[in-house]
């Protein structure tokens, strides 16, 4: 199943009276079914707020976001986990410890009650490219890109049709950033899988995205497809600039 993601007028403010900061003035934007569509910026421009609303990690947001036309407020929360599933930036924080990798993914299954389990489990890990033999490993034993192919694994195990991707290449070496992004092509060329991906490396969005935002403070100065980036198509002067560094610095490599 494959299914858009729209976002309208997004809307997020942290703290109360004079303090108060919006974070996302208004944020909108559409992903087609089966696209991989990415939020670019420089830190602090709000990219990975915007994930964590849609997924309703934080929920005090105004505006809508629907995943294949509905409100994700209207979802049951069961319901929404086996439709949306993150993989974060960081494998090192986002595995427990003293958690092998068979209770990692167990458990989701014991949640939502989904049978065959081993067979389930097994799969998303070939999916991901790992030996079955790691089921029983810890995640002092997996090196920074096992880790993140559990995570992924782990994303996958309820077979979502959303993953919401907060830069999940950029804790890693450079080899193995190409492995993780191969990876999450060949996905979801399988599986049709809609993404949304964050990432500060237009690099990335060259080799991974259909087409992309630009944010600044918050706000979305531009939507562009992919091919834009070469000639540097931007309008907007900060989409402009930050192509042109991009480019510049891809050229001195």
């Amino acid at each position: 199943m494959t299914v858009s993601v729209e976002i309208e007028n997004l809307s997020i403010v942290f703290g109360t009276g004079p303090d108060a900061v919006r974070v996302l003035p208004g944020v909108s934007f559409s992903v087609a079914p089966g696209e991989c569509f990415g939020l670019v910026g420089e830190s602090g421009s709000g990219k990975s707020t915007v994930l964590r609303c849609a997924a309703m990690l934080t929920d005090f947001w105004t505006g809508h976001v629907r995943i294949g036309g509905r409100s994700v407020r209207a979802i049951p929360l069961k319901e929404r986990c086996r439709l949306l599933q993150m993989v974060f930036q960081d494998p090192y924080g986002s595995l427990h410890p003293r958690q092998s990798v068979r209770s990692v993914l167990a458990e989701p299954l014991r949640i939502h009650g989904l049978k065959d389990a081993e067979a389930r489990m097994q799969r998303a890990l070939t999916d991901v490219g790992l030996p079955l033999d790691f089921l029983d490993r810890f995640p002092h034993q997996l090196s920074g890109g096992q880790r993140q192919r559990v995570a992924i694994a782990r994303a996958l195990i309820l077979e979502p049709a959303v993953l919401l991707l907060d830069e999940p290449t950029s804790a890693l070496d450079v080899s193995v950033q190409a492995e993780i992004l191969n990876l999450l092509t060949r996905l979801r060329a399988e599986r049709g899988f809609t993404y949304i991906m964050v990432t500060h490396d237009l690099a990335v969005v060259d080799h991974m995205c259909d087409r992309f935002a630009v944010m600044l403070h918050g706000e979305v100065t531009e939507v562009l497809p992919r091919s834009a980036i070469p000639g540097n198509e931007a309008t907007h002067p900060y989409a402009r600039e930050l192509i042109a560094a991009s480019l510049e610095y891809e050229g001195g490599r």
